[in-house]
This record gives C-alpha cells, structure tokens and sequence, in this order.
C-alpha cells in the first residue's frame, strides 16, 4: 500500500524566494500564483485609492490606505501573506517596513476571473477569522460590490453608481461609476 503523500506546506520565506516580479499569496500554507491586473482592475484600485486616501485626509485621520501590492502577513503565523488590492490600517503600530503585521481595518479586493473563488470565499473566511473589520469584494463583471461588515454580522449589496457607506469610517460613502 502506497503512503498517502503529504501535501507540501510552504512559509513565508518561500513567497519571499520567488523570482523577482513573480507575485503570489499564501493562505494556510498553500501558494496562489497571482496574474498581473488588466487596466479595467487597476482603474478601480486606484480610483478607491484615491477616494479613501483623499477622505482620510479632508478629515485629519489617522488611518493609512495601500494600494496593492502591499504585504499583509495576517496571523502570527507564518503561513498566511495576502496583497489586498486595498488595504486599510488604522492601527499604526501594526506597520513596519515589510508590511502590515495583523489584521488591516477594512480590505478591499477587485476580483478577476482567476481570483473569484478566493475572494468570494477562501479570503471571505481568512479575513473574518483574523478579525478584518470590514472587507469588501469588488465584481467588475457584475458591476457589484459585497460589504462584509465584521463587527455588525452584516453584509450588503451595492450595484455600482450607488453611494456604498464605510463602516469603519461614519459619515463616509463611495461611489464605483
């Protein structure tokens, strides 16, 4: 009888022994190999970027926003790196040079079409369970956004041309034209 093969556990330092411009994340110890963005991705990254980050700053906040590709090394463990297309961290003492070490405040990902089963479920369930407070899953074929709020136990559906309100920040709502 054959052994049952073990299937292979990789760490940080595998994702940081990639080949340069290589991009990947790793939940549970399981590699994702990342496809670079198409233009219609990058557009929405960096018009949310833009709205966060000038909110942010009209109001004097505290928080600091990322755009991809950010580090976030989500537990203590070292078997879970994600690059949230955004990330939003209010805790500054969970920043250093590599990244953002915990849980950011709110994420926002832009789905594709490699990353729809990650993002709709294997990130859906990593980032509730490392107490993401809100997360928000961008669908740029349905033109659809689904916001997680952690905190409340709630979560709701915005088509794109709605104001979408932030949870973490009251008062604040975006709009995806």
């Amino acid at each position: 009888m054959d052994a049952l093969r073990k299937e292979d556990i990789y760490t940080i330092e595998d994702i940081y022994a990639l080949p340069d411009g290589e991009r990947a994340e790793l939940i549970d110890g399981k590699i994702y190999y990342m496809a670079p963005p198409n233009t219609k991705h990058q557009r929405l990254v960096s018009d949310l970027h833009y709205q966060i980050k000038d909110f942010i700053k009209r109001n004097n906040g505290e928080c600091e926003v990322f755009p991809a590709s950010f580090a976030v090394f989500l537990c203590e463990n070292n078997m879970d790196y994600v690059e949230p297309d955004i990330s939003v961290i209010c805790d500054l003492s969970k920043l250093d040079d590599k990244g953002c070490h915990g849980a950011p405040d709110w994420v926002i990902e832009v789905v594709s079409t490699s990353s729809k089963p990650r993002d709709y479920m294997t990130k859906l369930f990593k980032y509730r369970t490392a107490k993401v407070r809100e997360y928000w899953i961008v669908d740029p074929d349905k033109k659809m956004v689904m916001a997680y709020d952690f905190e409340k136990d709630m979560v709701e559906q915005y088509l794109f041309g709605e104001d979408m309100p932030v949870g973490i920040y009251e008062g604040f709502s975006l709009k995806i034209e």
